[in-house]
């Protein structure tokens, strides 16, 4: 059971790792760009962008919509990051 156990831990630590370090495209990673001071609306939109090729369209339009938004130049930048938090929990 113990060993079990820690084969479990170390495999958490290993998701941990690579969710840390998941690229986009080649781009910083979600975590990357809300740890920045000031998120630009070019580095939001490449994030949003991402996110959609891999099918979360309408999950994206419904966060902005969250955000009172139609459109991502809607969103005052102060709220980038609460954006980025929710979009990083799409999967």
């Amino acid at each position: 059971m113990e060993e079990l156990k820690k084969k479990l831990q170390e495999a958490l630590a290993i998701v941990e790792k690579m969710e840390n370090a998941k690229q986009i495209n080649g781009q910083m990673t979600i975590k990357e760009a809300k740890e920045e001071k000031a998120l630009s609306l070019e580095e939001v939109r490449k994030i949003l962008a991402d996110k959609s090729r891999l099918g979360f369209t309408a999950e994206i339009r419904e966060l902005l919509q969250k955000h009172g938004a139609k459109k991502l130049s809607e969103i005052e930048p102060s709220k980038y990051k609460a954006l980025l938090d929710d979009v990083e929990k799409l999967q």
